[in-house]
């Protein structure tokens, strides 16, 4: 039986769990990388373990996926996310030609932080790159997503704000 979106992105909430635990101070942010219905890749946040401010899970499971398939292109391939891809993720994703990207919990669902442009969404960079083979859908198991993150009425320390 081939597995449906909720099926990959139960698979990311594990591995973020599994890798990061539940605490939001953590960041536990998962991707998977998966082409014609089989897994090829994953990737956590190791943004704070590699001193990385690039080492985001989509960008961390982009890059296994491209060791993994021998190529930089993932055309036909979803990028599942647990929670909405910024815009370095996004572009990243783009630049992939991965076809679709999935992800759980919305910027609207989480604390601003998360975000480095307060006005831009992923939906405005697909549309600025002029992409039309991109498909993007979100609120996939949003309820077992947005609790690994910051809320948006959080009141999260200044000193634990990723993008302050």
């Amino acid at each position: 039986m081939e597995k449906r979106d909720e099926d990959w992105m139960r698979e990311a909430v594990r591995l973020a769990v599994d890798e990061k635990g539940t605490d939001p101070a953590n960041t536990p942010i998962a991707a998977l990388v998966v082409r014609d219905g089989r897994f090829v890749a994953s990737g956590v946040n190791r943004t704070a373990e590699h001193c990385d401010p690039t080492a985001h899970a989509e960008i961390e499971a982009l890059r296994a996926a491209g060791k993994a398939l021998g190529d930089m292109r993932m055309e036909g391939a979803t990028l599942y996310t647990t929670l909405q891809p910024c815009g370095m993720c996004t572009m990243a994703s783009i630049w992939a030609g991965v076809s679709r990207i999935v992800y759980g919990a919305g910027r609207d669902d989480v604390h601003e932080m998360y975000f480095e442009d307060r006005h831009l969404s992923t939906l405005d960079f697909v549309a600025d790159a002029y992409k039309d083979d991109l498909q993007l859908e979100g609120g996939v198991l949003t309820a077992q997503c947005a609790p690994l993150y910051y809320g948006p009425d959080d009141d999260v320390p200044e000193d634990q704000q990723a993008n302050d």
